[in-house]
């Protein structure tokens, strides 16, 4: 399987690099910013690969390397929730169902997840229930807020969790709370100082998601209220959400950039043990129509393989940008409207795989199943042992 692999990456035509263009020192700060209501976009309310550079051998070592895989699932049709389920779960040791949102009163607005649970368990993975405060479009900080002050609501929503875990045959839970007012940190630690022991208590696996980072003193909306070093210390793992750089509304660029991902890892690893960080990735691109106009347009989310043939369908190179290790192409439509997608690959998939490599991480977690990405989970199985929990 080695030798395959690494044939079909050598016979992959070659991409051409891009240095990028020079921008002034506003336009390198908006970069630098990933999206302000990250997943918000993509939550849902109800052939031919143009592959990356050649790998060397030396990038694709292969070692005893056993982390743990996660999978976010949106089982808003049960049947597609299933086939995409047994499509790839075999490969994941977490399948992820996103998500069980939390009303201001503690009670909890469930899943259709049955018959995506009985397939997870099937494959052999475990399966994660994950409680948001996301709520009429957004995450809510009032639902948040109320969360961790009324201790009525707080035990409601505490046993709630434990009671659909046991009930539903959740085995692990991801604690998702996001746009947390920067005021309510040391509430939100509270929080998690009373909630994570029960469930842990109860026989389950915990674990918190966090906004990507590059230090302690990084505020606002999104990242003040999340602190790494007292999750790391709280949870058996935390899950960082190192993607949306490029974002839909945001000027065109890599979704996972390498260079911002290892900024926020070596955060992440000074405060927190490395065996506890879980890096995550995407399964998707962006498709931008030009010129970029801040609060115009949204780009349109595209899956890893729609993208590969939309490059074969229009009969454009594949260029490759060698600063943030992934993939891109423009293209004229029917109309004549200029455009530029920016995916991700086999290269900008081995990138994120090298490191976990060299930090040593516990693995990566993908948001969001349901995208088309077959190289992906070739090459993770080739690289990788998939921990199961269940076996």
């Amino acid at each position: 399987m080695k030798k395959f692999l690494l044939m079909i990456l050598l016979l992959s035509l070659p991409l051409s690099g891009c240095a990028g263009n020079n921008q002034n020192a506003d336009e390198a700060e908006l970069l630098n910013q990933t999206n302000p209501h990250p997943r918000v976009q993509q939550i849902k309310a109800g052939s031919n690969n143009p592959n990356g550079q050649d790998v060397l051998p030396s990038e694709t070592a292969h070692g005893n390397h056993t982390i743990d895989s996660i999978g976010f699932l949106e089982p808003i049709d049960p049947n597609a929730a299933v086939s995409e389920v047994n499509k790839v779960g075999k490969h994941l040791s977490y399948v992820a169902f996103f998500s069980y949102r939390a009303n201001p009163d503690g009670s909890l607005i469930p899943l259709n997840d049955e018959e995506a649970l009985s397939a997870t368990r099937k494959s052999g993975s475990t399966p994660m229930m994950v409680v948001t405060n996301f709520s009429e479009g957004n995450f809510s900080p009032d639902i948040a807020h109320t969360i961790f002050t009324d201790k009525a609501a707080s035990k409601r929503f505490i046993q709630g969790v434990i009671q659909t875990m046991k009930d539903k045959g959740y085995e692990a839970l991801n604690i998702d709370f996001e746009h947390i007012r920067a005021e309510d940190r040391e509430l939100y630690n509270g929080f998690l100082e009373t909630i994570l022991p029960q469930v842990r208590e109860a026989g389950f696996t915990v674990s918190t998601a966090l906004a990507p980072k590059t230090s302690d003193e990084q505020s606002g909306p999104w990242h003040g209220a999340h602190d790494y070093k007292r999750h790391g210390e709280l949870a058996d793992f935390v899950i960082l959400m190192t993607y949306e750089w490029g974002w839909s509304g945001g000027p065109p660029m890599a979704v996972s950039p390498i260079p911002q991902v290892r900024q926020v890892i070596d955060y992440a690893a000074s405060v927190i043990p490395r065996e506890k960080i879980v890096m995550g990735s995407p399964l998707y691109g962006y498709d931008w129509t030009l010129p970029y106009v801040e609060g115009g347009e949204f780009a349109k989310r595209i899956a890893p393989q729609d993208a590969a043939d939309l490059a074969v369908k229009e009969g454009v190179t594949v260029q490759f940008d060698n600063e943030s290790q992934a993939p891109f192409f423009n293209y004229t439509d029917d109309n004549n409207q200029k455009h530029v997608v920016w995916f991700e690959n086999e290269q900008s998939a081995q990138a994120k795989f090298n490191l976990i490599k060299e930090y040593g991480l516990r693995g990566v977690a993908y948001w969001v199943l349901g995208e088309p990405f077959p190289q992906n989970w070739t090459i993770l199985e080739d690289q990788f042992t998939i921990r199961k929990h269940n076996q």
